[in-house]
């Protein structure tokens, strides 16, 4: 690889570095949210994530398209470095995205719950007294 495509490789990875540290502090936040009690937050922290993976992505089609050269197969030890720890970082970055999925969903259910325990609809498993599970059915809260 020639010094400036390997400077310019260099530099591409520390950008998406300091992309990929963004991601995680937005992906944090947006954990945060999700457990908090403000939708906006939750919208808020959703377009900072779509906006650093924009980031991201063009980042990242500008490094193959440098790396797709044949000249330029051959990385330094630095770029390695760098490589290994961008990964490191997406990784944890897809970690993190899970977790916040996963909270999505369990919200998702609570809502589709209390949705129907309004409409008085599907039957709530409730507890007896020695823990285990049955069936109770519920009338409706509301009738509109």
């Amino acid at each position: 690889m020639q010094q400036d495509d390997r400077l310019r490789l260099e530099d591409l990875l520390d950008r998406e570095i300091e992309l990929a540290r963004s991601l995680a502090a937005t992906l944090a936040a947006e954990r945060t949210s999700l457990t908090g009690d403000s939708p906006a937050a939750v919208e808020q922290n959703a377009a900072d994530k779509t906006r650093t993976l924009a980031s991201i992505e063009k980042l990242e089609q500008e490094r193959r398209a440098l790396c797709a050269d044949p000249l330029n197969s051959e990385l330094g030890a630095t770029s390695r470095e760098r490589w290994g720890a961008l990964m490191a970082l997406m990784a944890g970055c897809r970690a993190a995205n899970e977790v916040n999925g996963h909270i999505i969903n369990v919200r998702q259910h609570q809502v589709r719950q209390l949705i129907d325990i309004v409409r008085g609809g599907s039957p709530a498993h409730t507890y007896d007294n020695h823990g285990k599970t049955f069936a109770k059915a519920l009338r409706a809260l509301a009738r509109a």
